[in-house]
C-alpha cells in the first residue's frame, strides 16, 4: 500500500492525548486508592520502569545496560516490555511531565519520589493506563522504601489531583534540554524548533529496508504498512520483528527511512568496490551488498559487528568484515566508493532514542568533531580518482555536519560536491541545502510520521 499512515492510532492522535487530558472532567473521582488485581506484578514492573528511566538520564547507554541486569532481567517478558515502554514514554515527555508536577509541588521532593510520580504520569497521560492502577501501584512503591514512605500521601494527592483536574497546558519545547533548544533555535529558527520539539512526543513507526528482489507492495501489505518514497516500508506494527513475514527468509532488515538515504546517495552499482568505514550496526552495509557491490565493512567494535554478521547470515548477503578502527587499518586498496557514517552525538535519533537528549553534553560536540575531521581525511585516501565519498552523521549539530564538509573541501581541493537529488533517493525535498547537501530534520515528513535527523554530503574525487 502507498499513501496514508500505518494502521493504528495516528501520530497526531497520540500527540493530542496529553492536551486532551488538560480538559477538566465534569465529575471528580473519589479520593480512594483502588485495588489493582495484579498489584504485586504491577509494582515490580513500575519499579523497574523507574530504574530504567534514571539509568537513561545518567548516561547514554544506561537504559540498555539496566535492561540486561537485575531486576529488569528477572521480569517476565510482558512485564519487562511494559517497564521499558513506561520508561521510554517518560523520557519522551519528561519536560511536560515535570511542568505538571512543578505546578502541584510546593517544594521539590526527594529524587526517588519524583521518579515515582514521573513513572505514574507517563502511564496515565501517555500510555493510557487507567488512573486507579497507576495511582495504586505508585502509592505501593512509595510504601516500600523508608525514604519515600513519608511521601505516600503526597504521591496519592498529586496523582489524584492530576487525574481529577487534568494536567493543564504543557509545551513540547520543554522536552528538549535548554542548551539543545537554544542551539537548534539559532541554527534552524523558531518555527523549526517547534517541529523538532513535537517530534519528541511519540514513539516512531518501524521502518524496513528490503532486498531489490522483494515486492515492496506485498511486503507493505504483509506488515500492515506503506511504501515511502525511496522504497522504505513503514509499519505501525509493534512487537518482536523476528516473527514478522519475511524476517526468517532474510527479505528485509530494520532501518529508519533517513538512515537509508546515505547509501542511496552513494549510488553503488553491481561489481563496484565499496568501503564502509564505520559499518556497525550494518543497515547501510546491507544496502550496498544487496545492490551487488563488493563491500568491505570496518568497525572498531567487535561486539557491534556481531549484530552486523547476524544480519548478513540471515539475509545471505556477502561482505568482508574487519574489526579494526578505520584510522588503524593497514590496507593499500582504494575503492570506487567510500561511505563514512562517522561517530557522532546522534542527536538526530531522539525519536527512537530519547535518552540522547538528556545524556549528550555540549563538550561532546567538539570532541566528536575532532574525530570526524580525522576520519574524513582517512576516507579521502581510500577513494579512487573519479570515485566518490559520502559523509554522513545522525546528528543535528552543524559542527558535525556542514562545518565538517566545508573544512574538508578547503583542505582537499581534489574533491568537489555532487549535488543530491532528493526525489531520486527517498529524501524529503526540504532537506536539500543550497550547497547540494542533505540536512534531514526529524520534523520533516511529519505527515508520514517523521524521520531521524541526518546530514549527508556526496563528494567526488576529481580525475579518473
Amino acid at each position: 500500500m502507498s499513501g496514508g499512515t500505518p494502521k493504528g492510532k495516528s501520530s497526531a492522535a497520540r500527540g493530542r492525548r496529553m492536551a486532551e487530558k488538560a480538559r477538566p472532567r465534569r465529575e471528580a473521582r473519589p479520593e480512594v486508592v483502588a485495588e489493582d488485581p495484579h498489584a504485586d506484578i504491577g509494582v515490580e514492573a513500575r519499579l523497574v520502569a523507574g530504574i530504567l528511566l534514571n539509568a537513561a538520564l545518567e548516561k547514554r547507554t544506561g537504559l540498555d545496560e539496566a535492561l540486561s541486569q537485575s531486576p529488569a532481567r528477572d521480569l517476565a517478558g510482558p512485564d519487562r516490555a511494559f517497564a521499558r515502554a513506561v520508561a521510554m514514554a517518560a523520557l519522551r515527555r519528561l519536560g511536560e511531565i515535570d511542568q505538571i508536577l512543578d505546578r502541584r509541588l510546593q517544594k521539590a521532593p526527594p529524587a526517588p519520589v519524583r521518579t515515582i510520580l514521573r513513572v505514574a504520569l507517563a502511564q496515565t497521560l501517555v500510555l493510557g493506563t487507567p488512573a486507579f492502577a497507576a495511582v495504586s501501584t505508585a502509592v505501593k512503591l512509595a510504601e516500600r522504601d523508608a525514604k519515600t514512605r513519608p511521601y505516600k500521601n503526597l504521591v496519592n494527592a498529586v496523582l489524584r489531583g492530576v487525574d481529577r483536574d487534568g494536567p493543564g497546558l504543557t509545551t513540547a519545547e520543554s522536552n528538549l534540554p535548554d542548551w539543545l533548544a537554544a542551539r537548534w533555535k539559532a541554527t534552524y529558527g523558531e518555527a523549526a524548533l517547534l517541529g523538532l520539539a513535537l517530534a519528541t512526543r511519540d514513539e516512531p513507526a518501524t521502518d524496513l529496508s528490503a532486498k531489490p528482489s522483494v515486492d515492496l507492495s506485498a511486503l507493505a501489505q504483509d506488515v500492515e504498512g506503506e511504501v515511502l518514497p525511496g522504497g522504505t516500508v513503514r509499519t505501525g506494527k509493534r512487537g518482536d520483528v523476528a516473527g514478522w513475514p519475511g524476517f526468517e527468509a532474510g527479505d528485509w532488515w530494520v532501518q529508519d527511512a533517513a538512515a537509508a538515504v546515505p547509501a542511496r546517495l552513494l549510488g553503488v552499482k553491481a561489481g563496484e568496490t565499496v568501503l564502509d568505514m564505520c559499518a556497525a550496526p550494518g543497515g547501510k552495509t546491507l544496502q550496498m551488498a544487496a545492490a551487488g557491490a563488493e563491500v568491505t565493512a570496518l568497525d572498531r567494535s567487535a561486539a557491534r559487528l556481531k549484530r552486523l554478521k547476524q544480519n548478513f547470515d540471515r539475509t545471505g548477503l556477502p561482505a568482508e568484515v574487519v574489526a579494526v578502527p578505520a584510522e588503524d587499518w593497514e590496507d593499500a586498496r582504494v575503492f570506487d566508493a567510500v561511505l563514512l557514517d562517522a561517530p557522532c552525538t546522534a542527536t538526530g535519533t531522539y525519536r527512537r532514542n530519547p535518552e540522547v537528549l538528556r545524556a549528550t553534553r555540549p563538550a561532546e560536540v567538539a570532541k566528536l568533531a575532532d574525530v570526524q575531521h580525522r576520519l574524513l581525511d582517512v576516507a579521502a585516501e581510500k577513494v579512487k580518482p573519479g570515485g566518490r565519498l559520502v559523509y554522513c552523521v545522525c546528528s543535528l549539530e552543524r559542527e558535525e555536519g556542514e562545518t565538517q564538509v566545508i573544512a574538508f573541501l578547503r583542505r582537499n581541493p581534489a574533491f568537489r560536491t555532487v549535488a543530491a537529488v532528493p526525489s531520486e533517493i527517498g529524501a524529503p525535498a526540504e532537506a536539500l541545502t543550497p550547497e547540494g547537501w542533505l540536512r534531514i530534520l526529524p520534523s520533516q515528513w511529519a505527515e508520514r510520521g517523521g524521520v531521524d535527523g541526518f546530514f549527508a554530503a556526496r563528494l567526488e574525487r576529481i580525475g579518473g
